[in-house]
């Protein structure tokens, strides 16, 4: 709100503007009396030049009251008879005359007045306009981002720097082209469509391919904007565009190394396909021939072994123990390639039952041995029962052969909880332990970290664990020292109401 304008003040204003029409009358009268009767012909214009300067700077008021005070002087001072207000009949035109062109004058005076102020008034306002337009301008070239203005007919009316910078145009060459030609701008649909929706929203945004003045193309995320006039008319599209080309590049690239991927996938998984079949066929195939020769071995071992010397019941011995671990080995492929090869039945498995069973089995087997078992709070987890019972057989036997050199062997069960709150279950033994450079060893098929001297096996069981998780969509990994024992962890989903 505008500061209240006290009375006093608009009085000593109005009385300022009516004293300035006064003195304006009486220097006009001055000069009339000082040029004298040979001049009565200059009385007239001075009159009125009296009342027009009245009028423009003070106002119709002012103006009305100078037109009325020198028209009572012109007729006092200069009509007959002199020093009268008495007009004789022969200056009666005269008067009326300089009455009407004194009205004319100050009414032509008062509304050129009025037109000038409101000029002066539209000037200070465009003046204000173009002044913040420039400064906005001044900082939109601040902006590496890119922004130009077109009209609605496409044609461009102010180009940034940051448009400089990316289409290598400079605001001269580009300002009065139209955007289209001069971008050959590629778009993603008609442009019909495109107008239709900037029109309707009042904004568009989609990629376009553009090219730059040294011919190359780059890729745009463009973005349009309309402005509307004081009608509400479409008047211009402010749009601004960011440079996507090596993104969309990188994306293609993404895309095509997804799809060799995919191919690589496909292959290797016929690949897999295949060998489990061989490797089954094979093994399948090995145990008939190697039946038949432990078979006859024995026969051989039980009715010759009298005839025989000491070195070739040794042999014989050797004979029957080769074909004993390979018969070992080919039941630990055929397990290994059936777990590839068989439908997996998921369920809800109650863990803790499982591990009951699975250590039931294992101590029945450990030939006196003294061990310290430790179960702890098992999850129930969901999956296919028979093969995470042969992953826990598998871990349990491998804590039970590698803890045998322990006079007291200690051997924990147990689950705890990961970063992800999903369960994750750990065998953990004092046994011999191994070094983490040959972690990555542990889960190959035939890998072994011990000689066959010092702890039997086949190299296949824990691969064969490895298998199984990763079919429940899990994974396991192991952590030990040399000498200070073993944790191997695996990790599969949890029942779903456990998750509840």
């Amino acid at each position: 709100m505008p500061p209240r304008e006290f009375p006093s003040k608009r009085l000593v204003s109005a009385a300022a503007r009516y004293g300035f029409a006064l003195l304006t009358v009486a220097l006009a009268l001055g000069v009339a009396l000082l040029a004298g009767a040979e001049t009565h012909n200059l009385v007239f214009p001075v009159f009125l030049t009296a009342i027009s300067i009245s009028v423009w700077y003070t106002g119709t008021g002012p103006g009305l009251l100078a037109m009325l005070l020198s028209a009572l002087t012109y007729n006092y001072f200069f009509t007959d008879p002199l020093y009268s207000f008495y007009i004789d009949r022969s200056d009666r035109i005269d008067f009326i005359v300089f009455v009407l062109f004194a009205a004319l004058i100050g009414w032509f005076s008062s509304r050129r007045r009025r037109i000038e102020e409101a000029l002066r008034r539209a000037r200070d306002r465009l003046e204000a306009e173009v002044a913040e337009r420039t400064q906005q301008a001044s900082l939109l070239d601040l902006t590496h981002d890119t922004i130009f203005v077109r009209d609605m007919n496409d044609v461009i009316t102010y180009w940034n720097r940051g448009a400089e910078e990316l289409f290598g145009w400079t605001a001269t060459e580009a300002i009065g082209q139209s955007a289209p030609e001069l971008l050959q701008t590629v778009f993603p649909m008609p442009m019909a469509a495109i107008r239709e929706a900037l029109l309707a929203a009042g904004r568009w945004e989609g990629e376009l391919e553009k090219t730059r003045a040294d011919g190359s193309r780059v890729v745009v995320a463009s973005r349009w904007s309309l402005r509307r006039d004081e009608q509400n008319r479409p008047a211009a599209i402010l749009e601004t565009n960011n440079d996507i080309t090596e993104r969309k590049r990188t994306e293609r690239q993404i895309r095509r190394l997804n799809e060799d991927l995919g191919k690589r996938s496909a292959e290797l998984e016929a690949i897999n396909k295949e060998l489990e079949a061989f490797a089954y066929s094979i093994s399948h195939d090995l145990r008939a021939p190697l039946r038949h020769m432990a078979g006859y071995a024995e026969l051989l071992q039980r009715r010759a072994s009298s005839l025989l010397d000491e070195k070739c019941r040794h042999y014989l011995a050797m004979i029957l123990e080769a074909a004993q671990k390979m018969g070992e080995l080919i039941d630990d492929l055929l397990a290994f390639s059936r777990i590839g090869r068989a439908e997996a039945q998921t369920t809800r498995v109650d863990l803790a039952q499982l591990v009951k069973e699975v250590l039931s089995e294992a101590q029945s087997e450990c030939d006196g041995r003294q061990i310290r078992w430790s179960v702890g709070a098992l999850p129930a987890l969901r999956g296919d029962r028979s093969m995470l019972r042969l992953a826990l057989v598998n871990l349990v036997a491998n804590a039970v052969k590698f803890t045998r050199t322990r006079a007291q062997a200690e051997i924990e069960i147990g689950s705890i909880a990961d970063k992800n709150r999903a369960p994750v279950v750990f065998i953990r033994d004092n046994g011999v332990g191994f070094d983490m450079k040959y972690a990555n060893k542990l889960f190959g098929v035939f890998q072994r970290l011990h000689r066959t001297e010092e702890f039997e096996g086949t190299g296949i069981g824990l691969a064969t664990v490895q298998r199984i998780i990763h079919r429940h969509g899990g994974r396991v990994w192991a952590e030990g020292q040399p000498d200070r024992g073993a944790t191997f962890y695996f990790s599969v989903p949890r029942a779903q109401e456990e998750q509840r």
